[in-house]
């Protein structure tokens, strides 16, 4: 044979080998009509140490640059709390922004996308102009499925619409103690009406049309994928302290804590993120009986378990002071992806290091990475990876914000109409004469708003986003011949000065998140005590609370006409004056109790010392004003 034919076989040999590797790597997993847990087979039979490793890492989008992505072939990308493209960025530069990253992991041997995740708790928060619908705390008090799963559909389309397909929410937490920094992030003390707030997921992910056995499920490109949170437990700690240890006997834990995650693994939501917390001294990201035996063993789950910002880390005290020891303890316990969100490097090295020792088998990495890869099979992310530019518009659509003043509406609470003897102050009349609305609450959209909107810890004013303030709401809604009147912090002789047909005063918590918002008093910080004081001495007023959780308006009570529980209303405060002035009734009742003295906590509906300010369902009910007819001619 030539030495000519000989190269000519070879050529032909070194052809076929590359076909054959092309068809390997395409295989079954390319196929979307191939069953989801086939492809996800196929595919991990594909990869190697370092891949997986890369698909269990999440990082901050700070880091994310096509070399890193491609390099360690990072699973899935993150904004925290008020991360961005820049400030005030459109939403064509949030899509821009997704789409170049995943463009880069696009790029990768295997071509495996990454998931964007994003806080999303009360809309598309982090996101200029976006609809801020109000915190679970206000929705609570709607005790609304259907309004929920129409929130939870907005929110997902909103946050699709940004090219984003992966949302932290819904917090399922049962809040037991309002000193709890997180407690407007719970819909209730009472888990089932968290339990039936889950239908929320519906909206977000799409509605599962029977029981998912624990597969998760995501219908289509204006879904989103969900994360049930913060499991478990995290709203029982003691003493209200954020990350603190939950002390539960079995009834309390299964019955109460773990409620709302069975109706979440029966719906199919795609991920779970473990707590910070802990459960009777153990650290959640730590607890293989609950994360492994309980959720993936007896419930079934077969999403992926995600860790929190810096999670795995906080297993130590101090935190991060042995993390190969964290990474460990972490991973074997069940978290499938990690939250790094920096120290990438670290934590990928120190994975790869441990799998290698064998201190974590084999085994343990393939189960993460099945369940990362089976969620985005599940999502559709192969088969559309990329931001979707003809949803832009959806953002802050007026459909969204007309949903959102309505959960305003419905998320009020009346708690005091008329003092003793006297008749009821509300529904106010449009004409009344002469109104002063006052109070550090009243024009401030970042206060109505609270923490996670924009900023991690939320802002203050109304030159960051689009809304109606409170104040706003109340222009538009009285007579054009009646006189409103803006005062911040009246002074104590403005009311007999001023001679007003009544008074509205908007005053409450300033803005916090996590942490930041534990709180050992309560108290309405100042000057509202004394805007409060000065407006109602000799004015018949009307005091709306906004806040994420009842405070302390005892030594108040009596001084007022009227008070109303506005929680955190979010970006539509029109829906406030909707109701204040009859165009609807007051119909929301608490789903919290609202104690008199913070020596009182934790107090809860079924406690045997229950004495409360207002009991847990209390809401006196006002009816809507029917609207004038106009004279015929």
């Amino acid at each position: 044979m030539s030495r000519k034919s000989v190269s000519l076989v070879g050529l032909v040999i070194l052809c076929c080998h590359a076909s054959l590797t092309e068809q390997r790597l395409q295989g079954i997993f390319k196929d979307p009509k191939e069953p989801i847990d086939e492809r996800v087979k196929d595919l991990l039979g594909k990869m190697n140490l370092e891949e997986k490793v890369g698909q269990m890492t999440q990082i901050e989008r700070k880091n994310a640059s096509a070399e890193v992505l491609k390099s360690y072939f990072i699973g899935s990308v993150l904004s925290g709390g008020g991360s961005t493209p820049k400030v005030n960025a459109t939403v064509k530069e949030w899509v821009d922004m997704v789409n170049g990253m995943q463009q880069a992991s696009l790029s990768t041997r295997l071509g495996i996308p990454m998931i964007y995740g994003i806080d999303a708790v009360h809309g598309h928060n982090n996101v200029m102009n976006a609809t801020i619908f109000p915190h679970n705390v206000g929705l609570g008090v709607t005790r609304d499925p259907q309004l929920l799963k129409e929130i939870g559909a907005a929110t997902a389309l909103e946050v699709r619409a940004t090219g984003i397909p992966y949302a932290f929410t819904p917090c399922i937490a049962v809040c037991r103690d309002p000193r709890w920094g997180r407690c407007y992030e719970s819909y209730s003390e009472d888990h089932r009406i968290v339990q039936q707030l889950t239908v929320i997921i519906d909206g977000l992910q799409g509605e599962a049309k029977t029981d998912m056995k624990g597969m998760p499920y995501v219908n289509g490109k204006t879904k989103v994928a969900g994360s049930s949170k913060h499991y478990v437990g995290d709203g029982g700690t003691v003493k209200g302290i954020n990350e603190n240890n939950t002390i539960v006997d079995d009834s309390a834990l299964y019955g109460m804590h773990m409620a709302a995650y069975v109706n979440s693994v029966a719906k199919g939501i795609a991920t779970i993120m473990a707590s910070y917390s802990s459960i009777n001294g153990v650290k959640m990201h730590a607890h293989k009986q609950l994360l492994t035996d309980y959720l993936k063993g007896k419930l079934g789950f077969k999403g992926f378990i995600i860790s929190d910002w810096e999670g795995i880390d906080r297993i130590t005290s101090p935190a991060h002071s042995n993390y190969s020891y964290s990474i460990q303890a972490s991973i074997n316990a069940g978290i499938d992806m990690v939250m790094v969100p920096y120290n990438y490097t670290e934590f990928y090295d120190g994975l790869i290091d441990l799998v290698k020792k064998n201190a974590i088998p084999m085994s343990r990495i393939d189960d993460a990475v099945s369940r990362i890869l089976r969620v985005k099979f599940a999502m559709g992310l192969f088969e559309n990876p990329l931001g979707d530019y003809s949803l832009i518009n959806e953002v802050g659509s007026q459909k969204h914000r007309e949903l959102a003043r309505q959960a305003v509406r419905k998320s009020l609470v009346l708690l005091k109409n008329g003092k003793p003897g006297n008749p009821p102050i509300l529904p106010l009349p449009k004409n009344a004469g002469k109104i002063v609305v006052a109070g550090s609450h009243a024009n401030n959209l970042g206060y109505q708003c609270g923490g996670w909107t924009i900023e991690w810890q939320g802002v203050s004013g109304n030159n960051w986003t689009a809304g109606t303030t409170i104040l706003d709401g109340i222009k538009a809604t009285v007579d054009k011949r009646t006189k409103v009147v803006y005062k911040k912090k009246p002074s104590d002789t403005y009311s007999s000065k001023g001679k007003m047909d009544y008074g509205i005063v908007v005053v409450g918590e300033v803005p916090y998140a996590e942490t930041n918002g534990d709180s050992q008093n309560l108290t309405i910080p100042a000057p509202g005590p004394a805007v409060i004081e000065n407006v109602c001495k000799e004015t018949k007023c009307v005091v709306i609370i906004v806040s994420g959780r009842p405070v302390v308006i005892e030594p108040y009570v009596d001084k007022i006409d009227a008070l109303v529980a506005a929680w955190l209303p979010g970006s539509e405060g029109q829906g406030v004056a909707d109701v204040l002035f009859g165009d609807y009734g007051f119909t929301g009742k608490l789903a919290r109790t609202w104690f008199k003295r913070v020596d009182q906590l934790p107090m809860n509906y079924g406690d045997p010392k229950y004495d409360p300010l207002f009991p847990f369902g209390f809401g006196l009910e006002t009816k809507p004003i029917p609207p004038t007819k106009k004279p015929e001619l």
